[in-house]
């Protein structure tokens, strides 16, 4: 199982970066956690987007999923390829979100509640039992951040585990939910102050906060992400490594990391 970084970008795109949006793939199959602004051209690089088996939206802040959009675009209008709805996974009522968004860009002839569904297979996951898509299994945890959200764990059939947390702050719970994942996908919006210390968030973590989690989490590698240029990324990676002494990667476009 792989995961291809398509963004990695805090709250609006970096310079030559996107935000949140990743490709996990095993075999022929694959996923897409999050779709994030400035992220399908990327998307496009790696892979037929058509061919994607199902998308995961983590939670309904814009930089997750803005890039819903041109998808949608693509799939009904794009002259070449087979037309088919790929199934997108929201969360507990998203589809609500997708309907008003709808409403703001649908033209006369389009009806809101069909300008997403004529695309896409509209559907919403809950966090009590698992999933199965192709070979990838997922379960769900709540995270805790400033709207509803949810960490996806995608579970091999042979074994192997990603586990991206999506946004939230720092809690023991998501250490449990990433216990022993082959890559850990961590946000680590915030670096650390001046003296060395780290700012206690209630809606996203720190560098360190990312490392303290995968370290404890025993988590094979790290990848860190959503990210602000303006506060370096050598800043975030150098507050990251002094916490956890694994594989660490810092999350760029185009970036691809293999479960061991």
């Amino acid at each position: 199982m792989k995961v291809t970084v398509l963004g990695g970008a805090a709250a609006c795109p970096n310079p030559g970066q996107g935000c949140s949006s990743y490709l996990i793939e095993h075999g022929s199959s694959s996923l897409l956690l999050d779709c994030g602004p400035d992220t399908l051209s990327t998307l496009r690089q790696a892979t037929d987007y058509r061919s994607i088996d199902a998308i995961i939206i983590s939670h309904t802040h814009a930089d997750h999923t803005l890039d819903l959009i041109p998808y949608r675009y693509g799939l009904r209008y794009e002259p070449a390829g087979e037309r088919h709805r790929i199934p997108l996974w929201l969360p507990p009522d998203g589809s609500q979100f997708l309907e008003r968004l709808a409403s703001a860009l649908a033209h006369d002839d389009e009806g809101s509640l069909e300008f997403f569904e004529s695309t896409f297979d509209l559907r919403e996951y809950g966090t009590d039992h698992d999933y199965e898509i192709g070979p990838f299994r997922l379960r769900f945890c709540r995270t805790f951040h400033a709207i509803p959200c949810w960490a996806v764990q995608v579970e091999c059939d042979d074994g192997a585990s990603i586990t991206y947390l999506a946004d939230s702050s720092f809690h023991p719970a998501l250490i449990e939910f990433a216990s022993g994942s082959d890559v850990l996908i961590c946000e680590g919006t915030v670096v650390g102050s001046s003296d060395g210390g780290s700012y206690e968030l209630q809606t996203h973590m720190s560098a360190a906060q990312a490392g303290d989690l995968a370290t404890a989490a025993e988590a094979g590698q790290l990848i860190l992400t959503h990210l602000w240029s303006a506060l370096g990324f050598d800043n975030y990676e150098s507050e990251a490594r002094r916490h956890f002494s694994g594989v660490l990667h810092r999350a760029t476009p185009g970036l691809v990391v293999e479960t061991k």
